[in-house]
């Protein structure tokens, strides 16, 4: 069953709340990968009818939770319902890879816990490029895909807990 045919809110998270703000923050950097998770992402946000959402760019994995922070800090108008992180780190011959995933994972978790919206992990960890085909339309999904009804939902959790005060 491929993951749009999936209904979206069989858990009990609440109503699918469409006037909802997301930001996208992705990254230039493996831009062949990231543009796919990012057409997934905007699939599922067009599916549910989602029209107001933003998409910013950044250069790595690394600047996200910098980009995503500044965003929240300087909304004046209307601060976001979630963040979603779209990026791809591959290994390669130095433990750049280790630092770059340790920082994001450790940002987003941050952000997670200091700022009133939920920013979602849409980012690649991957050994090799058929891992990340794999993950972008291949045998395990599109994570992009994924990332967008995590938000979804989690829009929906958080507003069920202000409805229930």
């Amino acid at each position: 069953m491929a993951i749009t045919d999936v209904n979206l809110f069989n858990l009990d998270t609440g109503i699918l709340q469409k006037d909802a703000c997301i930001i996208i923050v992705r990254t230039e950097w493996n831009a062949l990968i990231v543009n796919k998770l990012e057409e997934g992402c905007l699939r599922i946000l067009n599916q549910y009818q989602m029209e107001n959402y933003k998409v910013i760019t950044v250069p790595g994995a690394f600047e996200i939770p910098f980009a995503i922070k500044s965003f929240w800090d300087n909304s004046k108008l209307e601060k976001p319902h979630a963040f979603i992180a779209l990026g791809c780190i591959l290994r390669g011959d130095t433990p750049h890879f280790d630092y770059v995933c340790k920082a994001i994972t450790d940002g987003v978790v941050q952000l997670n816990l200091t700022i009133q919206a939920p920013t979602i992990f849409g980012v690649l960890t991957v050994d090799n490029d058929e891992q990340a085909q794999d993950r972008v339309g291949g045998s395990h999904g599109n994570k992009g895909e994924e990332a967008a009804i995590t938000a979804l939902k989690m829009i929906a959790l958080q507003h069920s807990f202000y409805k229930n005060k």
